[in-house]
């Protein structure tokens, strides 16, 4: 597969520090969990040395009790300062948050968490009307159809969002 660029980020790296959303579960195997990428799986076992345990079945990260909290959280998220480990390594779907890729009556959507105070106060702005523009442009592009379709897993059916672009990616890889 050729080396995915990092995703242009909407909502700005000192709000995400601040705000203490994301990263977060209720339950252990949470549906919000990460889903990794194939390629991804290894990158993180061989780079950052993750354990295999430490990854379901279903290319999920298992999530851990949070240490100041009832919670659970990313094993990569520092609890104490709300800085990702492997912000450099973080997953595609990490990079894509508070937008998520939703399968939903037989079509593919981008969608988006309106949980994320940022989005929520943003999701009507002409800026968010311009990254919506550029994100489907750049899942609809030839080397991210192929990654799809190689990475079925990275499509859900997550509830509680809002559809903002339908995606030109093949059904088949539901």
């Amino acid at each position: 597969m050729p080396s995915l660029k990092m995703i242009k980020q909407f909502v700005p790296q000192e709000f995400c520090l601040k705000c203490r959303g994301c990263c977060r579960f209720k339950e252990a195997n949470s549906v919000w969990s990460p889903c990794l990428l194939n390629e991804e799986v290894q990158e993180l076992l061989d780079k950052k040395g993750l354990p295999p345990a430490s990854i379901s079945i279903d290319r999920r990260l298992q999530l851990i009790a949070n240490p100041i909290g009832a919670d659970f959280i990313c094993p990569f998220l520092g609890s104490q300062d709300n800085q990702c480990k492997i912000y450099d390594l973080r997953p595609f779907e990490c990079q894509l948050y508070p937008f998520l890729i939703n399968l939903r009556k037989g079509k593919v959507l981008l969608t988006v968490d309106l949980n994320c105070p940022y989005i929520y106060e943003q999701i009507n702005s002409r800026q968010a009307e311009e990254y919506i523009v550029y994100l489907t442009d750049y899942l609809n592009s030839k080397p991210l159809r192929s990654m799809f379709k190689n990475n079925p897993q990275i499509i859900q059916a997550y509830e509680s969002v809002r559809e903002v672009a339908e995606l030109n990616l093949p059904y088949e890889i539901k």
